[in-house]
């Protein structure tokens, strides 16, 4: 396992889900944590970290809203001392609506959640990240590549656009010694996303075609971020790296 001590991660979306994975592997490895929350309550992370022995900071965020993104980021800053990883992974599906018949609202908000939130927080986070050695990691999901199930247009165009994000802010920063990767799920359970949106017989109609013959875990991705995070991966970046159980071979 990577390790992480001595610095300091901020995780967006980080209660539930991939985020709350994502925020418990960077702590078993180390590093110190905050996470935001929105729609759910960090609670269970919480209480999770404690078994851990280590405390989150969690802060309520919108992450739609840009002054909002500065001031978690400045508070992270401020009462964590230091920044050195950055995971983007707020976002949401919103609802399954086809493109033919999408409102402008709908459409704009599936971008604000999915695509601007992340080039706000990595706006705003890079005037305090770790120079050099800062990491960035923007999470997308398979559906950049596929175009993503029924009803999901939008936030398969949000998801597609944070790979070209990925790869401009790469360039931008790898000169300060920062690096920018970019992750793209493919059936993770476990996560509010599909249990809300994606039926059971569709979960397993997925799994019969995947080649590995499981479903993904949020532990899958978070062991990948991690990696991606640590002093081990500096000379990867602008990179965007599948994790679907070999769905894109089918």
């Amino acid at each position: 396992m990577a390790d992480l001590s001595g610095q300091v991660a901020l995780v967006t979306g980080g209660a539930i889900g991939i985020g709350r994975g994502v925020a418990l592997r960077l702590a078993t490895a180390g590093a110190e944590i905050a996470v935001t929350y929105h729609s759910h309550s960090p609670d269970n992370l919480a209480a999770s970290m404690a078994e851990l022995g280590k405390k989150a900071l969690a802060l309520p965020l919108d992450a739609t809203r840009s002054q909002s993104v500065e001031e978690v980021v400045e508070e992270t800053y401020d009462r964590l001392g230091q920044l050195d990883i950055v995971v983007a992974n707020a976002g949401g599906l919103v609802g399954r609506v086809p493109l033919t018949t999408m409102s402008d609202e709908h459409w704009h908000a599936v971008l604000e959640l999915n695509l601007c939130s992340a080039f706000y927080l990595v706006r705003a986070s890079l005037k305090r990240i770790t120079k050099p050695g800062g990491r960035i990691v923007l999470m997308s999901s398979m559906a950049a590549h596929t175009g993503g199930s029924g009803g999901a247009g939008a936030y398969a165009a949000a998801k597609a656009g944070l790979l070209g994000l990925t790869r401009a802010f790469a360039k931008e920063v790898a000169p300060q010694g920062v690096t920018v990767n970019a992750v793209t799920p493919g059936l993770i359970l476990g996560t509010p996303f599909h249990e809300t949106f994606t039926p059971a017989e569709d979960q397993v109609a997925t799994i019969a075609r995947l080649p590995v013959g499981r479903s993904g875990a949020p532990a899958d991705v978070a062991g990948l971020i991690a990696y991606l995070a640590s002093p081990e991966a500096g000379f990867i970046t602008g990179q965007v790296v599948n994790v679907s159980g070999g769905q894109e071979l089918t």
